[in-house]
């Protein structure tokens, strides 16, 4: 009688014809040409649009040019006389005022409603809706009317403050209240919005947390400044880069209420405003580029401040 013995069975090596067993071939990039041309409108209209006038601008930035004639290379000169330039730091001026006394009482609002509209338990959808319709509302449309709402003579604001006894602010020609008018179209028309991202922060905190802190003895105060404002930090981080970088590009609301020169004293002459009559009223359009860069550098260094600011007051005491 023949034992026969058991062997083990082979064990699988590489095959010949192609990659190991569970290891997928990697496609050439050409292979995927269909996804690509699906996708290439966007990538074309964002280089003709987006890409192409960012980099024409910097290209223009050192040239001298009206628009028909033929460019000249000037160097720097167009920054040389940009740093001199009165009118631009009076702009820069205003502009730096009106995005202060306009986003900080925003976000401030912005989060004591989300806190509110948070705890509601009926018609949240409502009120959400309702505090969404004024950012999605025309800027222009807002302007014209806030223009007469407070007009020096027949705006509703004046009428209001004559009723009581006071007398007529001029809304519309001093250079501080044309800033305050701006400032209130800004807090009508944005608060609502950062409310909304606000109110979404506020959902991803985990209740389990409210409850710990009210079974220690935390009041709603301290509740707040110790887990709902250290959690909703990224969120503010948001709002405040949003916000900062709308505020310093503000050009729709003073050209509409007062004029494309800034209204009285130039009260209301922001740096975008400045770029657009040095560049489309005045025909100077290196130096109109100049001046768009230098807005370029004002926003990117405020906006990294910001960034600096929280990141480090995070990395201070915030929970991890």
């Amino acid at each position: 009688m023949t034992l026969r013995t058991a062997s083990a069975p082979p064990v699988p090596g590489p095959r010949a014809d192609g990659p190991p067993r569970g290891v997928r071939a990697r496609r050439p990039v050409w292979s995927y040409w269909p996804q690509y041309l699906a996708i290439s409108p966007f990538f074309v209209l964002f280089a003709v649009f987006g890409l192409f006038p960012v980099l024409f601008t910097f290209y223009l930035a050192f040239q001298r040019w009206d628009g028909i004639g033929e460019m000249s290379f000037t160097g720097l000169d167009n920054f040389r006389y940009l740093v001199t330039d009165d009118v631009f730091w009076l702009a820069v001026r205003n502009t730096v005022a009106i995005w202060v006394i306009s986003t900080v009482p925003t976000l401030a609002l912005a989060l004591v409603l989300a806190v509110l509209l948070n705890s509601v338990r009926r018609f949240k959808g409502f009120y959400q809706m309702a505090f969404f319709v004024p950012n999605i509302t025309s800027t222009v449309a807002i302007a014209i009317f806030f223009g007469a709402l407070f007009a020096t003579n027949f705006g509703l604001v004046n009428a209001g403050l004559r009723g009581v006894g006071g007398s007529a602010v001029p809304w519309l020609s001093d250079p501080w209240a044309m800033k305050a008018v701006v400032a209130v179209l800004t807090v009508w028309q944005w608060t609502g919005y950062n409310a909304i991202i606000y109110l979404a922060g506020l959902q991803t905190i985990p209740s389990d947390l409210y409850e710990q802190a009210k079974i220690d003895g935390a009041g709603p105060v301290q509740t707040f400044f110790r887990i709902t404002l250290p959690l909703l930090r990224p969120i503010i981080l948001f709002t405040v880069i949003i916000s900062t970088v709308n505020g310093l590009q503000t050009f729709t609301e003073p050209a509409v209420l007062v004029d494309i020169d800034g209204g009285p004293g130039k009260g209301l002459l922001t740096m975008v405003l400045y770029f657009y009559q040095e560049a489309f009223r005045h025909n100077d359009y290196g130096y109109g580029a100049a001046i768009a860069v230098a807005v370029f550098i004002i926003v990117t260094v405020f906006t990294l401040l910001n960034w600096f600011l929280v990141q480090r007051e995070r990395k201070g005491g915030a929970p991890r």
